[in-house]
C-alpha cells in the first residue's frame, strides 16, 4: 500500500501598508506565499504549485500576484521605514 497526496504551505513574507482594492482603506496587508507539495508516506518531497498572494487585515479581501509582484512588494517591505512599505510616495517633514 502506498500512501501519497498534497499537502499546503503557507508562509508571511511581509506586512505592508497599501490601500485595498476592495474596501478602499489604507491598511495592512500581509504577503503570503502558498505552496502546496507532493507528498509519499506523509514526507514532503517536491512542490506542486506556488502562489502569492495579498491579504487586507481590515476587510480580509485576498488578491492574487505575480512573483515578480511579489518580490517587488518584498523589496519594498525590506527597504521601508520599520519594515513597512509606503508605495511610491515618501513621506515629506511637516512643516507650519
Amino acid at each position: 500500500m502506498i500512501i501519497f497526496g498534497t499537502k499546503g504551505y503557507l508562509y508571511q513574507l511581509a506586512i505592508l501598508t497599501l490601500v485595498c482594492g476592495q474596501c478602499g482603506n489604507p491598511a495592512a496587508h500581509t504577503l503570503r506565499k502558498r505552496v502546496t507539495k507532493f507528498t509519499l508516506f506523509f514526507v514532503p518531497l517536491f512542490p506542486v504549485s506556488t502562489k502569492y498572494l495579498t491579504q487586507c487585515t481590515f476587510c480580509g479581501a485576498e488578491q492574487k500576484v505575480s512573483q515578480a509582484q511579489a518580490e517587488q512588494l518584498q523589496a519594498q517591505a525590506a527597504g521601508g521605514p520599520h519594515g513597512q512599505a509606503y508605495g511610491q510616495s515618501q513621506q515629506q517633514p511637516y512643516q507650519s
